[in-house]
């Protein structure tokens, strides 16, 4: 049985906490993972004050920890009840062991809420797929489509002064497109241009359709994108991959294979701690003990962690890994990917190659590779 040691050889410290202020969500995107975004369940100070004695312990090394708020929609709570929970954090925030971040879908940003998230400098990522044609799949309660109401947000933000960053769900139709959908998400002024193409995860049991060979073309459009877009926002998966190739050809590759993985400690509502992936918060499991790693209220997020190997998804998860790590050979760039996607594509964490792997790991390396050589044929 693996213990402490191996953890610690795959996992390095917690660089990210996510936290779940509320399980309502305003809008009932057809691919959304979640499982009770229709109830309004909301975190108590209590957990709060918890979380923050943890991140105590979690910053002591002097390394800043990201905080992040992420639903259901955080902004749905309300800014009185949010504004209670980021009070227990003020100390360590104005210390600067701790960073506010939440991810919005926009759609009830006004004023006040620019006043809040610039109050407690929270950076602030948005969700939206592209244009009102890609972005189909992202509407309210009643079915009406959300797109108008989140440029209207993201456009507040932009003119109030704050920086934020856009996450789109690379669907079927977006994956055909990669030009126009980042001339679009590039017009509204984000810092960082964040891509997903579509997963099966969570209560989301559809598979997105999408080919290997699609994806390719996807990244390869993306990587010319970038080249006529010097000015343009970053692109996180393309700044994830200059970083490995720019130690690798520094001849420091093994930094980037020291650098563990992030086990993102994530907080439900009432506090209870699962680790690996936010997308198994909420999600039943007898086998798996519905994943909890522990109770914030409890347990310090520290001990949770010290015992994460004794955790049977976690021991799985390594085993994947290993195997990963034996006959991929993508690994040196991948180091294996996400444990979500194992659980919810496979049925189990031992497995290796998911969906994930293929469409948005491997096939942005093969696309550079077919960049890189038309280039030099040409």
């Amino acid at each position: 049985m693996e213990g402490q040691s191996d953890f610690n050889r795959w996992f390095g410290r917690a660089k990210t906490l996510v936290l779940q202020p509320t399980t309502l969500c305003n809008l009932d995107c057809v691919y959304c993972y979640l499982p009770f975004r229709r109830l309004g369940n909301e975190m108590s100070s209590e957990v709060a004050r918890a979380v923050a004695a943890s991140a105590v312990d979690l910053t002591d090394s002097g390394d800043e920890l990201d905080i992040v708020w992420h639903g259901g929609e955080p902004l749905a709570l309300g800014r009185r009840k949010f504004a209670a929970l980021l009070a227990p954090f003020e100390e360590l925030r104005h210390a600067g062991r701790i960073q506010h971040s939440v991810q919005t879908n926009a759609t009830l940003i006004d004023d006040e809420w620019c006043d809040l998230l610039a109050q407690y400098q929270i950076h602030v990522g948005v969700s939206i797929d592209g244009p009102a044609a890609l972005n189909t799949r992202r509407v309210d309660l009643r079915g009406r489509p959300a797109f108008d109401r989140i440029v209207r947000g993201i456009r507040r933000l932009a003119n109030y002064g704050i920086r934020f960053s856009l996450i789109a769900v690379v669907g079927a139709e977006g994956i055909k497109q990669p030009e126009s959908l980042l001339d679009f998400l590039a017009d509204l002024g984000p810092h960082t241009i964040g891509l997903n193409v579509e997963e099966m995860e969570g209560v989301n049991d559809q598979q997105c359709g999408i080919t290997q060979d699609q994806a390719e073309r996807f990244w390869y459009g993306v990587l010319n994108w970038r080249k006529t877009h010097d000015g343009g926002p970053a692109l996180r998966e393309l700044d994830r991959l200059a970083d490995y190739l720019g130690l690798a050809r520094s001849g420091r590759g093994d930094e980037w294979c020291r650098y563990g993985l992030d086990p993102i400690p994530t907080v439900s509502v009432d506090g209870d701690v699962v680790l690996l992936s936010p997308e198994l918060a909420g999600i039943g499991d007898d086998a798996y003990g519905d994943f909890l790693a522990g109770n914030v209220r409890s347990q310090s997020i520290a001990s949770m962690l010290d015992q994460a190997h004794r955790l049977r998804y976690a021991r799985e998860f390594m085993a994947g890994l290993r195997r990963c790590e034996a006959e991929c050979e993508f690994w040196d760039f991948c180091r294996g990917a996400q444990a979500c996607n194992r659980y919810f594509e496979n049925g189990s964490f031992a497995t290796t190659e998911t969906d994930y792997c293929r469409l948005t790991r491997q096939a942005l390396i093969t696309a550079l590779y077919t960049a890189t050589t038309k280039e030099i044929a040409t």
